[in-house]
């Protein structure tokens, strides 16, 4: 029986994995949502697992100075939902993938949760077709330079911890966080706090369900301006 033919980009997907299927009938069931027809969830399952023992062994070897505890959150922090999210789209997934016209509405993205189930599903299915070795050998490629973006330091923190750090490490005064707004309902209320810097002559608002997530929101967006002006 011949092998399904493939399209461009499911094609250049391969290269970007540096594995080349042979099996493609395992290569399109990774790339199958269960809208368009049959279901890769076992895929995703030996996915994950893999994703998670690599990212492990990967922490281990490299960080030899981090206890248990902060491993743990530096690999929470890559295995996540929105990590692996962004990989596939920079893999050109939502275009590889086959998914019922109902998830591929016009101007619409694919969510998160699909394209990060179908990174998984493909690691799995690198497995499958070759080896345990080869489908970290791909993780390890897809993960190093986001490891080496992420600053290890920060992992863990909230917005508000990581703000007041950065001030008191300039013996700074600590932002002041005012509730400029108090409203919506009581099953949905509605929150806008302002966080003042004055040490650093800025302001941010955030907006929240709650006066402790808009101050995180705002203290977020304090950060997302010194970060900015760093930058430029």
């Amino acid at each position: 029986m011949a092998e399904p033919l493939l399209n461009a980009a499911q094609q250049a997907l391969q290269e970007a994995l540096g594995h080349r299927f042979a099996r493609t009938d395992l290569f399109l069931q990774a790339l199958t949502h269960r809208s368009f027809g049959a279901v890769h969830e076992r895929l995703e399952f030996l996915g994950d697992s893999i994703l998670n023992c690599a990212v492990s062994d990967l922490l281990y070897r490299r960080h030899v100075d981090l206890d248990e505890g902060q491993l743990s959150r530096v690999r929470s922090h890559l295995v996540r939902q929105d990590t692996l999210a962004s990989l596939g789209r920079r893999l050109n997934l939502p275009e590889c993938m086959r998914v019922g016209a109902g998830e591929r509405r016009q101007g619409f993205e694919l969510k998160d949760s699909i394209v990060a189930d179908c990174l998984e599903a493909l690691i799995g299915a690198v497995a499958l077709d070759s080896s345990f070795d080869a489908a970290s050998a791909c993780v390890l490629a897809l993960m190093t330079p986001v490891l080496d973006a992420t600053p290890l330091n920060t992992l863990g923190k909230d917005a508000k911890t990581r703000l007041q750090e950065l001030l008191q490490g300039r013996r700074l005064e600590l932002p002041v966080y005012r509730v400029l707004v108090e409203g919506g309902t009581q099953s949905s209320p509605h929150f806008r706090v302002e966080c003042d810097v004055q040490a650093l002559g800025l302001k941010s608002e955030g907006l929240g369900t709650s006066r402790k997530t808009a101050e995180q929101s705002a203290a977020q967006a304090v950060l997302n301006e010194l970060e900015g002006k760093q930058a430029s």
